[in-house]
């Protein structure tokens, strides 16, 4: 599905942490006003921070993508760029907090831009982490 999101990862570092995409604008994302569609922007960045987690935490770790709130700010007539990151501080703080609070949501700021000054559109991007045994401790008492 990602592929239809438009989006391209152009750049991925060996320890995960950064991840750079490249939203290109062309005919399956244009809409009627010859902007990029809203709905690719969203699109091209829904996965990744999650995945980036998933791989960086390792299989003791449950993560999904919760919510995003998103802010559109101007039309991107243009190609777009995104920049995914956690630092090893990031990475840390998260760990002791799930060990503490045993499930954690984070808010993660993006911003896709022209690649230079433009922001073309905001997000907030909310994301669950949790323990897997806790995760599954909390789905039997759910059912």
């Amino acid at each position: 599905m990602y592929r239809r999101s438009c989006g391209k990862l152009f750049f991925v570092s060996d320890d995960l942490h950064v991840v750079k995409v490249k939203i290109p604008l062309n005919y399956k994302n244009r809409n009627y006003v010859g902007s990029m569609f809203g709905g690719s922007l969203f699109s091209a960045t829904d996965p990744i921070y999650m995945i980036q987690l998933m791989n960086i935490l390792g299989s003791d770790y449950v993560v999904w993508d919760k919510s995003t709130d998103i802010r559109f700010r101007r039309p991107a007539y243009k190609n777009a760029f995104v920049t995914f990151e956690f630092t090893k501080e990031e990475i840390e703080k998260i760990i002791e907090r799930v060990k503490v609070e045993n499930a954690i949501d984070i808010v993660k700021q993006l911003y896709i831009t022209d690649g230079k000054e433009t922001v073309f559109t905001e997000l907030d991007k909310t994301i669950y982490i949790s323990t897997k045994k806790y995760y599954k401790e909390r789905r039997v008492k759910k059912s």
